[in-house]
């Protein structure tokens, strides 16, 4: 099934591209506004030589995983401990429920003045983002744990901390998982979002400027076609992951937040 999945996926971008290509070569758009697919993944494929490129992609990257490390660590581990203690999650629910709608890029204005170093601002900005996701799913992974499970163990003499490592956790980690992959592709998209508005020395978004200012339309889409590429392997990446360490229980995405 999954390789049906990814061949009728294969298909339709093929098929969207060729048809980009048809309206292109038959007159049917201006190919200076909207390049060709081909031109396009031709430069995609020539920023592979660009160092220029590379070393924007390179820093976008860093940003990327240090900020998703930092929200996995913070969501992770206030996720179990606002799970575990349920008085403690009715204090602070309220304020969670008031920051968790506020747009993320919105913010961003507001870090550019309160944090004056560049790539700490920006880092900060992808903890701030990517952070939820993953401690709301944690949240409903440690309510969703059976109730029977911690009992039994508990009538066996085991602690509270026994009882959290051998079933609280295990049961909620395919809820973390998925938390984790959304926080990923929400991760990304800020890292870029930020270096579109702050700039910097280098980054994606601040070669996308870069290219949207000298009017090369086929640069600035490459760029962004590279973008969305790294956003899939990730995802791809953490799919697999999320396969092979819980290849035991179908893993639920309904808590996705």
């Amino acid at each position: 099934m999954t390789r049906a999945r990814l061949l009728r996926g294969v298909i339709g971008a093929a098929g969207f591209l060729v048809v980009g290509e048809l309206v292109i070569r038959f007159g049917l758009s201006d190919d200076v506004d909207f390049p060709a697919p081909s031109v396009v993944l031709y430069e995609a494929v020539r920023l592979l030589a660009d160092g220029e490129f590379l070393l924007g992609a390179l820093t976008t990257l860093t940003n990327w995983a240090l900020g998703l490390l930092i929200a996995v660590l913070v969501g992770v581990s206030a996720g179990v401990l606002l799970g575990a203690l349920t008085p403690m999650e009715r204090a602070v629910r309220p304020l969670l429920e008031f920051l968790r709608p506020i747009p993320s890029v919105a913010i961003i204005p507001l870090a550019i003045l309160l944090i004056p170093v560049d790539e700490l601002m920006k880092v900060s900005v992808i903890v701030y983002a990517s952070v939820w996701p993953i401690l709301i799913n944690t949240l409903y992974g440690m309510h969703d744990v059976d109730p029977l499970a911690k009992d039994s163990l508990r009538s066996f003499g085991f602690g509270r901390l026994a009882v959290l490592g051998r079933v609280s956790l295990p049961s909620a980690a395919p809820f973390v998982a998925t938390g984790i992959r959304v926080a990923a592709g929400i991760a990304l998209i800020i890292a870029v979002s930020a270096e579109l508005l702050a700039g910097g020395a280098a980054g994606l978004g601040v070669f996308v400027i870069q290219a949207g200012s000298g009017n090369r339309t086929d640069l600035t889409m490459a760029a962004t076609f590279w973008a969305g590429a790294f956003g899939l392997l990730a995802n791809l990446a953490l799919q697999a992951a999320e396969r092979r360490l819980f290849h035991w229980r179908r893993v639920r995405t309904g808590a996705v937040s």
